[in-house]
């Protein structure tokens, strides 16, 4: 067979999913690449994760076409025999050293802003790190929750003898750290750095909580902290109370998206604060209220906008 690929969100990042079913038709003799849309292919994998994003506006050359991903529908699972192939990495390109993975699945939590739960159900065991790694020395981990599972915190302490490198890009949960998961914390060696959710006002304090308990069992590199913009006054005093803390502290701006309205428009003060926030340059060195994204608009109108 001839397999096409399309990743409709754009390659932002690697696509587990189509990685996993690239190995899995590989290893089955079949032809695999990314989809042209100049030849016939016997079947085409369309996997999409956002809603938000933008559809493929092509018709598509192929005998079948299989649509998956949660930006199609949350319910679209990977057969198993498949789902547990170690990822085609030189879809990407990849490094030879890094892997991607999950240990866990689900949340416990129920975010507004997040179909995990809907989607996954509560945490569960799902692989462990030596399966997800395969030998290799970094790890990029997408686990939702991972301290809130005893599974997910016996992976870690298994990270931590093995040596591996990692990072959690979703995140963790500062309300969950305790004196031993900081410990624990600040003894795994992290790619780059820890990432926590700071999500709304009473999040500020939990991280500090955590951040401090980490820092003194020795941890001394960044904090990236994720920060949904839901409404105006709240969301900036969140994200400005970080400016004069300290330089560890990197912030990442999202505007709330709706889960029920995929294609709403977003409010343009979202898109502005996460455009300050998401700038270090710019995050560090100018107030918002004199951000000039555009000419002849200063941030500062929207201070008396949403008053």
């Amino acid at each position: 067979m001839t397999i096409g690929l399309i990743d409709v969100d754009g390659h932002r990042f690697p696509n587990l999913a189509l990685m996993k079913l690239s190995a899995w038709h590989k290893s089955q003799g079949d032809v695999v690449s990314w989809y042209t849309g100049i030849e016939h292919y016997d079947r085409v994998y369309m996997a999409k994760v956002f809603s938000f994003t933008p559809d493929y506006g092509y018709c598509i050359n192929a005998g079948q076409v299989v649509k998956g991903g949660t930006g199609y529908d949350i319910t679209t699972v990977l057969p198993e025999e498949v789902d547990r192939m170690p990822p085609d990495y030189n879809l990407y390109h990849l490094s030879n050293d890094l892997a991607y993975g999950f240990l866990t699945r689900g949340c416990p939590n129920k975010c507004k802003w997040c179909i995990v739960p809907t989607k996954e159900g509560n945490i569960s065991p799902y692989m462990d790190i030596e399966e997800v790694s395969g030998g290799r020395k970094k790890v990029i981990l997408m686990d939702n929750n991972i301290l809130a599972s005893d599974y997910g915190l016996q992976q870690l302490e298994k990270i931590i003898s093995l040596g591996i490198r990692v990072d959690f890009n979703q995140g963790l949960d500062a309300r969950l750290v305790t004196d031993d998961i900081a410990r624990m914390l600040a003894k795994v060696k992290w790619i780059k750095r820890i990432r926590f959710g700071c999500d709304t006002p009473k999040q500020i304090a939990e991280v500090e909580r955590a951040t401090a308990l980490i820092d003194k069992y020795g941890y001394g590199g960044e904090y990236f902290l994720y920060c949904i913009l839901m409404e105006f006054e709240e969301s900036f005093h969140r994200v400005n109370y970080w400016r004069d803390k300290s330089h560890r502290f990197v912030l990442q701006g999202q505007p709330y998206r709706d889960l029920n309205n995929p294609h709403q428009v977003l409010p343009q003060w979202q898109k502005d604060m996460a455009n300050w926030v998401n700038r270090k340059e710019l995050y560090m060195s100018c107030e918002f209220k004199d951000f000039t994204p555009r000419k002849r608009f200063r941030c500062e109108k929207y201070f008396s906008e949403y008053k």
